[in-house]
């Protein structure tokens, strides 16, 4: 087996290991809600872990990619706040919608992209683009009237959190000389960038931690190594990985969600829903034709 096609081999596991992680984390989020540990807080403490662990070793991988100092605080920034939101919405609000809000980022790729890199939307792409606006709109739509928004901030943050992810990838692809690792360590430190400053507009977000049972502590210790180790597969995956393929392996996520959401809390869409989730998804398969050329996506480091 040749070395490349060793890197490809291990890419789409890889990337089915982070889908499947970003399908399930929510429960072990919410467990920790409920000991008293807000999502800032664990968003903070969870992505500080894996930083901790590595950075040690690591740090080399930054200078590597010190040229490109300003994209990667960008980048930083974009995916500290997807990240976060991510893990706010889905402890607050319902996982399924949640998640399928956030799958509208394919969509908002097209602005940052065409602004950052210059690339055009084809006729197939407004098709596909339409198809997802469209799908949100019907999923949102309130059955007594009104206008179809997020109707809780748990919504409004998966919302963002798209956007935000959508604006980190389309960095991504612009740093792509720097290697996973260093983008890794970059989401990791923004993360605990964002959330750090976030804390500050929390009561006492980190006061669980003076009462914290040794339960608790082995939650958050589990939750850092996966999400450490998850961003890390992501990274590589998708570093061997096309775009079109990428985003089909993605969509093994909503699977996740859909699947653990009903068996561990009981949630299910309703029939409105269900056509709108269905047209949101035609919009993420389908997102490798939205720009032209076409270029490789290179961030779920959520």
């Amino acid at each position: 087996m040749s070395h490349a096609i060793h890197f490809r081999f291990w890419a789409i596991p890889g990337l089915l290991f982070g889908a499947t992680m970003w399908g399930l984390i929510w429960y072990p989020y919410r467990l920790l809600q409920d000991a008293g540990a807000g999502g800032v807080a664990t968003s903070f403490l969870t992505f500080l872990i894996p930083l901790a662990l590595t950075l040690a070793c690591t740090w080399r991988h930054l200078l590597t990619a010190r040229a490109h100092v300003r994209w990667l605080s960008v980048l930083g920034l974009a995916a500290g706040w997807a990240n976060m939101a991510f893990v706010v919405a889905v402890i607050e609000g319902e996982v399924m919608r949640v998640v399928l809000l956030f799958y509208l980022a394919p969509m908002w790729t097209v602005f940052f992209a065409r602004t950052l890199l210059g690339e055009k939307l084809t006729r197939w792409g407004w098709a596909i683009m339409l198809c997802s606006f469209a799908g949100a709109l019907v999923m949102l739509w309130p059955a007594d009237g009104g206008l179809p928004l997020p109707a809780n901030r748990a919504e409004w943050m998966a919302l963002s959190a798209g956007v935000s992810f959508a604006l980190a990838n389309v960095v991504t692809r612009k740093i792509d000389e720097a290697d996973y690792w260093a983008k890794a360590l970059v989401v990791w430190a923004g993360v605990c960038v964002v959330a750090g400053f976030a804390a500050m507009f929390v009561a006492q977000p980190f006061a669980f931690l003076a009462t914290v049972d040794r339960h608790t502590l082995l939650i958050l210790l589990g939750v850092g190594l996966c999400t450490g180790a998850m961003t890390l597969a992501v990274q590589y995956g998708l570093s061997h990985t096309l775009a079109n393929q990428a985003s089909i392996i993605f969509l093994f996520e909503l699977v996740v969600a859909a699947l653990s959401s009903w068996w561990l809390v009981n949630e299910v869409l309703n029939v409105q829903e269900w056509i709108g989730a269905a047209m949101i998804i035609a919009g993420s398969l389908f997102s490798g034709h939205l720009e032209k050329p076409p270029a490789l996506e290179k961030s779920h480091a959520l």
